[in-house]
């Protein structure tokens, strides 16, 4: 009996195991189906994924027609990237209505409420995308890229109060290149440039490798005249990228503003490689030929540069300089016309069209462009200076010594802003033989030692007095070349030196190109100016007739 129950032991012990077996393969066939039979809604997300990483559209959106028929249209993610392919193909309302619906699907995320806003920002509805921008930042306080934008969109529409509260909030969450160069742009348009300099001096701290960065506060440094800073700042950013065409043309524009003209066009044919369609760029080579006394070179670049540029008022005001200098004065009328038509707050440009009318026998136009002109400049007293003449030669000296009176006046706020302030020699020079005609030499400020003209009380007191008129051809063309000197010390108070408003913009200092020292016609060796000026010089000099 107990050898039987020894052996029945082991027998049943198998039996057991025999019998739960059978249960546990039961089990796994029963599991095993189950994956197949549920519907997933995210089954191929990551093939779409894969697809759209490696910019294969065509097979994504093949995958997401699937996946979409599949799920009746349930599929968030697929709707989510079907929408990114349409706004990288451009078609940014049909994307919108995509983002839209994933929000629908989702309203809970954060990232599909700013995929609408950008949508919306894209599409120029600056204030609906704020709202969204609203709403997402209240699903996610902490997002840099949710502050950046509300304060792009800010900046947009001309809330900078806010714009700036934005981007610096932007800037606690986490320090970003671009929220830097936005702040400075902010800053600029407030007119904050002090401000301006700061937010990128510690924008070029944090990045001091993004010549980007470098590039653009050394053109501010070169806007508020600070040449050693912004060749500094330019230097090092031609260190990082040698290619960096923004800062050639910027070095290059302040050595033509020394009269280097050799030097910089050396810089411009670097650039050319870089850009060689850019308006700014063929403008500056413009004025080094014009600088060179190459004045046909000259126009052909500037020509160059304004079918690139047709709407640029700066390249038409150098075309007009250089036909006024060649005596094209029909010419000179017409690219100076263009030129007010685009800039219309610039008195220069109507003196200018004043001194075209004068030698083209149109006393009342030109009259007309010298009131105007005086009308609008409040700084550079080169203005007052060439009305003044101009009255004198026609014989009305009351209004003549108003306008040379206005222009003592800019002389005194200029000494008195500016101790250090220098004018040409030869807008000196043209003064003070305007004094000496209507008999006020010893009232001038400016009255250098040494010189001869008080020695000529008589040369034209009277509009009746023997000899050649002061302004026509000859002092005229003398008076005008001393606003190269002149519009070298001219800061941002006058408005009209600058370019156009929109802030931080490198043109307005990379365009500046600088105009020869020459005399007025006729004069018999051309009077060198000391520092010639980009833009802003009106001189004449001897071309054929």
């Amino acid at each position: 009996m107990a050898t039987a129950s020894a052996v029945d032991h082991p027998k049943m012990a198998d039996e057991e195991v025999s019998a739960a077996l059978p249960v546990s393969t039961e089990a796994k066939k029963r599991r095993a189906p189950k994956a197949p039979e549920l519907p997933i809604v995210e089954r191929r997300n990551w093939l779409i994924h894969q697809h759209y990483i490696r910019k294969d559209y065509d097979t994504c959106k093949a995958i997401i027609k699937e996946q979409l028929q599949e799920t009746n249209g349930t599929c968030e993610y697929g709707i989510y990237v079907q929408a990114l392919i349409m706004r990288l193909e451009g078609k940014i309302q049909q994307s919108l209505e995509l983002f839209q619906s994933c929000a629908i699907l989702n309203p809970s995320s954060a990232d599909n409420l700013k995929q609408v806003a950008r949508s919306l920002f894209l599409l120029g509805k600056h204030k609906a995308a704020i709202e969204f921008y609203h709403e997402a930042a209240r699903l996610n306080e902490k997002d840099w890229e949710i502050s950046h934008n509300l304060g792009l969109c800010y900046f947009f529409i001309k809330d900078l109060k806010h714009a700036e509260e934005q981007l610096n909030i932007a800037l606690r969450i986490n320090k970003h290149d671009k929220t830097f160069m936005m702040l400075g742009k902010v800053h600029l348009l407030a007119g904050e440039t002090d401000k301006a300099a700061e937010v990128l001096r510690m924008a070029v701290e944090f990045s001091p490798e993004n010549t980007e960065l470098l590039t653009t506060l050394g053109l501010l440094f070169l806007q508020l005249g600070k040449y050693q800073k912004a060749f500094e700042h330019l230097g090092n950013a031609l260190t990082f990228d040698p290619n960096n065409y923004k800062a050639i043309l910027a070095a290059g524009s302040m050595m033509q503003t020394h009269g280097d003209f050799d030097v910089a066009m050396s810089k411009y044919r670097v650039a050319a490689c870089a850009v060689p369609e850019s308006p700014p760029l063929w403008n500056n080579i413009g004025m080094c030929f014009f600088g060179k006394k190459k004045y046909v070179a000259a126009i052909s670049c500037l020509k160059r540069a304004h079918y690139m540029s047709p709407f640029d008022w700066k390249v038409l005001y150098n075309l007009g300089l250089v036909h006024l200098t060649m005596q094209q004065f029909a010419s000179a009328f017409h690219f100076l016309s263009a030129a007010i038509n685009l800039n219309p707050r610039m008195g220069e440009l109507y003196m200018l069209l004043a001194v075209a009318l004068t030698n083209l026998e149109d006393v009342e136009n030109a009259t007309r462009a010298y009131e105007q002109a005086a009308t609008i400049d409040e700084s550079n007293p080169l203005v007052n200076l060439n009305f003044a003449i101009f009255l004198y030669n026609h014989g009305d000296k009351k209004a003549t010594l108003d306008q040379y009176q206005e222009m003592e006046r800019k002389v005194n706020l200029l000494r008195d802003s500016n101790s250090t302030f220098e004018f040409d020699p030869e807008l000196m020079d043209m003064a003070q033989k305007m004094g000496a005609a209507l008999q006020v030499t010893e009232g001038l400020v400016w009255t250098k030692p040494g010189k001869d003209s008080k020695s000529k009380p008589n040369s034209g007191a009277a509009s009746n007095a023997p000899g050649p008129p002061l302004g026509t051809n000859q002092a005229l063309g003398q008076a005008m070349s001393s606003a190269a000197s002149y519009s070298k010390n001219l800061q941002q108070p006058s408005g009209a030196v600058e370019g156009p408003p929109t802030p931080l913009e490198p043109e307005a200092d990379v365009e500046k190109a600088p105009s020869p020292p020459t005399g007025p016609p006729g004069s018999p060796k051309p009077a060198e100016s000391e520092n010639p000026r980009p833009r802003t010089s009106k001189r004449k000099s001897k071309v054929e007739e």
